[in-house]
């Protein structure tokens, strides 16, 4: 059997998230599907690179499968194209050895939160930001974010912490810039906590607006405390951009 890795991007709105849950539409079923359905075996299973969750998007979600087709991988892309919806597509794929893996083998992933603090909010963007109608100080957001480079144990951001087996990561890259009316908050990390971004997000989001100090982040961090964060930010203004590996 070879091993395919497929670049996937999709919009996450009317996706009960990536992983395959019995009586919901999810990504992983709806691509398993349409692969299963060209390659004609009777089930594949699809390895992400990692989760996301209900309304989360992605631009370049990474993902393996082993199967038994001898197609050329840019033929397979076409045809599991033709029998995807259209809220998701395959970009590109390509056969990678034996032992790869989307998920352990990624060293670094990027997402982007998007917060339209518009006092007006755009129609056109009510499915991917983020739109409060309350102007943030994007400048002392970043600032603040600087806190949290490097590694450190970010359990204060963490959804039902414990969850995996550590909850310290290293946040190799960390930016917030306005673009017009939007604010966007880059994450890189080697990878991330349940909701990790989305909190991170949250608690950015509540110094901009002043509600708390530059200072606060600081806080956050060492305390270690989910309670003294922000909420969760909204899944529908969080994309995934890419995942890199070795």
């Amino acid at each position: 059997m070879r091993n395919l890795k497929f670049t996937v991007r999709y919009d996450g709105t009317d996706f009960f998230g990536w992983q395959t849950q019995p009586g919901f539409r999810t990504v992983q079923e709806t691509l398993e599907a349409a692969i299963s359905s060209i390659t004609q075996e009777d089930r594949v299973r699809v390895n992400c690179s990692g989760r996301t969750d209900s309304g989360v998007h992605a631009y370049g979600q990474v993902c393996n499968f082993y199967s038994d087709t001898r197609l050329e991988p840019a033929t397979l892309v076409k045809a599991v194209n033709a029998k995807l919806p259209e809220d998701v597509a395959v970009l590109d794929g390509e056969v990678m050895g034996q032992a790869f893996d989307a998920n352990k083998d990624a060293i670094a992933k990027r997402y982007r939160y998007v917060i339209n603090d518009s006092r007006i909010p755009d129609p056109f963007l009510r499915r991917y930001a983020y739109q409060p109608r309350r102007q943030v100080d994007h400048e002392v957001m970043h600032r603040a974010a600087q806190a949290l480079r490097g590694r450190h144990d970010f359990r204060c951001f963490e959804t039902e912490w414990p969850n995996r087996l550590t909850s310290i990561r290293t946040i190799q890259d960390i930016a917030v810039t306005r673009h017009d009316q939007c604010v966007w908050i880059e994450v890189q990390a080697d990878g991330f906590l349940y909701n990790m971004v989305r909190a991170i997000a949250g608690t950015l989001y509540h110094i901009g607006r002043g509600y708390w100090p530059e200072s606060k982040m600081r806080e956050v961090l060492d305390g270690q405390d989910r309670r003294e964060a922000g909420p969760t930010a909204p899944a529908h203004g969080l994309v995934m951009l890419w995942v890199r590996y070795g």
